[in-house]
């Protein structure tokens, strides 16, 4: 495990930034004790600290991983988060949309979400903004990207899409040997 280069770290935050804001000091300065970011194999993993002084009496070759798997790097040289982080993203959310139980099934396939399928959505929601999406029951089922501002998502068609799918639960079972 090592620490991320500058160029790294500042992707990663960029990235996290665009999910829950100003909300990363909460994720690095928790009240639990001080947590920070590693890499290994283009993997970005989220530890504390205190596991992290544990971890390097292991021989790295012998460490799979360490921590919650945040996310990737992808080989263009981007961060994209996995499903593992939602856990860390839904309490700092910004931006929620809530989808309709019609339509949670739909999202939990890895598909768009439709105006038709929208349950509710946080006031003053930018276009390309990141939310966490949530169901009817307010259980986390994963993340997106909007496709249209809240103010747009009144006037937009039954059948358009208000928000590109990033990530959901479902990958679980649909992606169980990748996630890692």
């Amino acid at each position: 495990m090592r620490r991320l280069s500058e160029e790294r770290t500042k992707l990663v935050l960029e990235k996290l930034k665009k999910y829950i804001g100003e909300n990363i000091k909460n994720l690095i300065d928790r009240p639990d004790g001080m947590y920070c970011f590693r890499e290994k194999k283009d993997r970005v993993y989220y530890v504390s600290e205190k596991i992290l002084k544990l971890a390097n009496t292991i021989n790295p070759d012998n460490l799979v991983s360490l921590g919650i798997c945040l996310g990737k790097f992808t080989k263009s040289g981007k961060f994209q988060l996995h499903i593992t982080a939602l856990h860390y993203l839904a309490p700092y959310a910004q931006h929620k949309l809530w989808v309709k139980s019609s339509a949670e099934q739909q999202f939990l396939y890895g598909h768009h979400v439709l105006k038709s399928g929208l349950g509710r959505i946080t006031e003053n929601t930018g276009q390309y903004q990141g939310v966490v999406v949530y169901s009817m029951n307010d259980v986390p089922l994963g993340f997106g990207v909007m496709a249209k501002s809240t103010l747009d998502c009144k006037n937009a068609d039954p059948v358009a899409t208000i928000c590109f799918h990033q990530a959901d639960i479902g990958e679980y079972l649909r992606s169980e040997d990748t996630l890692l």
